[in-house]
Order: structure tokens, then C-alpha cells, then sequence
């Protein structure tokens, strides 16, 4: 006979928080969502702590390299998605890397003999129009000269006029030597009015660039999720397959952190991937993996090496894996008892193992119901899905714009990989669904209405930050009835223009 257990598998929509304690240190701006990503000591600092708890899932339809960006910028994390081939996506890890840091290597130089012709190809294939003009042509070649936007007009002048007779001379230029620190390098910038600040070494060769745009944005966001280099901070998903040449390729590429990429988790193949990764790089390389429902699948997971752990099978919406294959649990009692587990594990062992909660997040305070339940930080699809910065097409369906979303369980997406039995190499069926989502603009304008909504609800609970939520917060079971009553009832509601 099966193990049967006596527990109902609930959402997170029959739970309700009750109200603690408001005082007066309880107001939104003093909320602090800062929370762990990778497991530490108890007593240590985890080598990578998130500024607000969420990040995007795993997916072809969300996770590129724009929403990466744009999420970091305002202290989440993007894993992109590994549906695609190593090359394609190192090459998404990269452009996340390279779109901001403090001191910058230059992808675009030039030597003094090249052309107007060059310098309008290496614009138009990087995007920038600082180019670092070098002996050699390299990114630490010794530095002659700089070209900016304002140097040339493609319009007026000769495609053949070599580049010294126009580039901004060396004699003319103020540098930074190497050793100068970022706060140092910015003062320049503001004192001297300049774009841009080469840093040389002593030998005169070209070290770093320091952009005043970089200054701007960090100051508009001041929660970026950035490295010890000021680059922002981004993940990748792997799968259980061609993890030994992916790992090697999205590490070279700078991936901060890895998570294994499956609909089920609680398998050897993962256990075979955490412990090649963790033989291989030791604790260099930080991998999350998942998805489990039970204390069992994580205690699993964490005794092969994961760093975090993820929680969720069949919640997402457009997952149809219960429906398909009967398997799963509701997510709010999956995440209540892989927490009780993640407690238990941190009182033996002084380590402290992060979880993330994955799917059946339908309203906003169903983020905090997740985090008052033990969840370090949520992942989502379909919140972000809805952006501008998604890598979907926004259509118009009727008088709706909408954007296309899909799940990696779909034909849509092929991502065989995901649902790993060992077998061969095709998607038998779907686990998930292809589908539209509401438009929603801009990521920024809507996470700012989210957080504000997460920071409101925790202030209702006597709490200012992650941990005192989950200390002091007082959650009850609702009845159908009483989820009714929390909607606007028995009223005719005016039509909106």
C-alpha cells in the first residue's frame, strides 16, 4: 500500500495573515528586503545576498538578457534560460556583464591606421561609441589616443580618412592611473565634465574605461544587485545532460550562479550534476537545484551539494504536470514542509540552506504569505513574463495588448532536457501550455507598485524585514466563504472608462 499522507495540499490563496503589532519604526521606508540566495554558516555572510526576493524563472519566454538587466538594476536576479545552445546563451550571460560596471575592459579598439569605415562597423556591431585607440588595437594595447561620437561625422567626412586625424590625442586626454578608486574616478568625471576615464596602467596601457552614464544609473537604482567589480549580477539554468560542457562555458562567460533547470528534481541525475559540479569547481561555483515538495527531495538535494533549493512542482500557470502526470503538491503546504525541513538541517549542521519558492503566486500577497511561510526569495514566470523587457512579442488580441507566453514543458519551447527520465531525447508529451499574458510596460513602474504593496503588508505585521516575518507573522486558514468576503461583494461596481 502507498504511504498516504494525512495532510490537505494547499495554495496559497486559503491562507490569510493576521495583523501584528504596527509601531511606529513599521512604515514602508524602513522595510529592508534583503535576503540569502546561496547557503552560508550560520554565522558568516552569504557569498550572494539578493536586495528585493525575487527571480525570474528559468524560461525561454522570460529570462533573456534585457529583463536580466533591468531586474539586477533594481536588486533581483535573472537565471537565463538554458533552452538554447551553450554558445547562445554565454553569449546572453556576457551582454548582461558587460552592460554595467565601475571599471569596464574595452571591447572597442582600434590602431591609429584603421579607418572612419572601422570605427562606423565596431559602433554598430557594440553599441559604443567610445573607442579606445591603442598601438596594437587590443583592449590593453598602450593608449594613443580616443575616439567619442563627437569626433567624426559619417555624413561629411571620407569612410577612408584614417583614424589619427581625427581621434582626441593622448597629450589631450585626462586618465586615471591604474589603483584609482572607483569614488576617486567618478570626481574626475563630474570635475572635468567628461563621459568617459581611461585608466592606465604605468606603462601608459590601457587598463579599464569608467563611464559617467554608470554614475547615473547607479544612482537611479540604488538597489542594483552588482559583484565586487560593480558588474550586475546574473544566473543561468543548466540541465542534467550537457552540464560538462555548459558549466565550463557559462562560468567563462561570468555567470555568477548556476540552478539546475527540471520540473521534478528528486532524482540521481541532479545528484549526478551537483556532485560533477562541486568535484570539479568545489565551492566556486554556486548551483541551486530543484524542484522538490517534500523534506525528503531536499534533504536529498542538499546532501549532493546544492546551494539553494526550489520549491514547486505543477503551480506555475501555464504548468500542467499535475493534470498530465498526477504528480505535485499544493504550494503553500510543499513550501511549509521543505522549510520545517531546511529549519531542521540548519539546527544540526549550523548551515543554512536557502529556499525558493517556484509557482502559485496569483496576487501580490501571496509574496508575502510565501516569505511569512520560509521562502528566502520567489521565483516567477508569469509576473515578468508581462514586461517590456521579456523577450516576447507584444500583440493585439481584440482591444487587449497582450504578450506571448509559454511554458518549457510545451512542444513551443522543445525543452526535453527539463523533463529528464534518461531516456532518449525527445519531449513525449506536454507539461506545459502556450499562451498569452496581459501587458503590463515597464518592469521598474510595476515591481515598484509590487514591493510597495509586499512592504505595506509587512509593516501590517509588525515586521521591517524578511526574518521578522517570518519570526512574528500570524497566518490563518480561510473558507471558501470568507474569500468571498475579501472581494467587493454586494455592490454594483461602476464601469470603468
Amino acid at each position: 500500500m502507498a504511504i498516504y499522507l494525512d495532510d490537505v495540499s494547499r495554495t496559497f490563496g486559503e491562507y490569510l495573515l493576521i495583523p501584528g503589532l504596527t509601531t511606529k519604526k513599521c512604515v514602508p521606508s524602513n522595510v529592508l528586503l534583503k535576503t540569502p540566495l546561496v547557503k552560508y554558516a550560520k554565522d558568516d555572510t552569504p557569498a550572494i545576498e539578493l536586495n528585493i526576493p525575487f527571480v525570474s524563472a528559468i524560461m525561454q519566454s522570460v529570462s533573456g538578457p534585457e529583463l536580466a538587466i533591468e531586474l539586477a538594476r533594481n536588486g533581483g536576479l535573472s537565471f537565463i534560460y538554458g533552452s538554447q545552445s551553450i554558445a547562445d546563451q554565454a553569449s546572453m550571460v556576457r551582454k548582461v556583464k558587460k552592460f554595467k560596471a565601475g571599471f569596464v575592459v574595452s571591447d572597442s579598439n582600434l590602431t591609429p591606421e584603421d579607418t572612419l569605415a572601422d570605427v562606423i562597423r565596431i559602433v554598430k556591431k557594440t553599441g559604443h561609441s567610445t573607442i579606445g585607440i591603442t598601438d596594437d588595437g587590443s583592449s590593453n594595447g598602450k593608449l594613443l589616443g580616443l575616439i567619442s561620437s563627437r569626433d567624426h561625422r559619417e555624413e561629411r567626412d571620407p569612410l577612408n580618412r584614417k583614424v589619427k586625424e581625427f581621434m582626441t590625442p593622448f597629450s589631450k586626454l585626462i586618465v586615471g592611473q591604474l589603483g584609482i578608486s572607483l569614488s576617486e574616478a567618478n570626481n574626475i568625471l563630474w570635475n572635468h565634465k567628461l563621459n568617459s576615464l581611461p585608466v592606465i596602467d604605468k606603462d601608459q596601457h590601457l587598463a579599464y574605461f569608467v563611464f559617467r552614464k554608470d554614475y547615473d544609473s547607479h544612482r537611479d537604482n540604488p538597489d542594483e544587485l552588482s559583484d565586487e567589480t560593480k558588474q550586475l549580477v546574473v544566473g543561468a539554468g543548466i540541465n542534467t545532460r550537457d552540464y560538462p560542457e555548459r558549466v565550463p562555458a557559462l562560468i567563462e562567460a561570468g555567470a555568477d550562479v548556476l540552478c539546475i533547470d527540471s520540473s521534478d528534481g528528486y532524482s540521481e541525475w541532479q545528484q549526478e550534476t551537483l556532485r560533477w559540479i562541486k568535484h570539479e569547481y568545489g565551492n566556486a561555483v554556486l548551483v541551486g537545484a530543484g524542484n522538490v515538495v517534500d523534506s525528503d527531495g531536499f534533504r536529498y538535494l542538499v546532501d549532493a551539494g546544492a546551494d539553494f533549493v526550489k520549491v514547486g512542482i505543477g503551480g506555475g500557470s501555464i504548468c500542467i504536470t499535475r493534470e498530465q502526470k498526477g504528480i505535485g503538491r499544493g504550494q503553500a503546504t510543499a513550501l511549509m514542509d521543505v522549510v520545517h525541513a531546511r529549519d531542521e538541517y540548519c539546527r544540526e549542521t549550523g548551515v543554512y540552506i536557502p529556499v525558493c519558492s517556484d509557482g502559485g503566486l496569483v496576487h501580490d500577497y501571496h509574496m508575502v504569505l510565501a516569505l511569512a511561510m520560509g521562502a528566502d526569495f520567489l521565483m516567477m514566470g508569469r509576473y515578468f513574463a508581462r514586461f517590456d523587457e521579456s523577450p516576447t512579442k507584444t500583440l493585439r488580441v481584440g482591444n487587449n495588448y497582450v504578450k506571448e507566453y509559454w511554458g518549457e514543458g510545451s512542444n513551443r519551447a522543445q525543452n526535453w532536457q527539463r523533463y529528464d527520465m534518461g531516456g532518449s531525447e525527445s519531449l513525449k508529451f506536454e507539461e506545459g501550455v502556450d499562451s498569452y499574458v496581459p501587458y503590463a510596460g515597464k518592469l521598474k513602474d510595476n515591481l515598484a507598485i509590487t514591493l510597495g504593496k509586499i512592504k505595506a503588508t509587512m509593516c501590517s505585521c509588525g515586521a521591517i524585514s524578511i526574518r521578522e516575518l517570518q519570526r512574528n507573522a500570524k497566518i490563518t486558514l480561510v473558507s471558501s466563504t470568507s474569500i468571498v468576503e475579501g472581494g467587493a461583494h454586494d455592490v454594483i461596481l461602476k464601469e470603468q472608462n
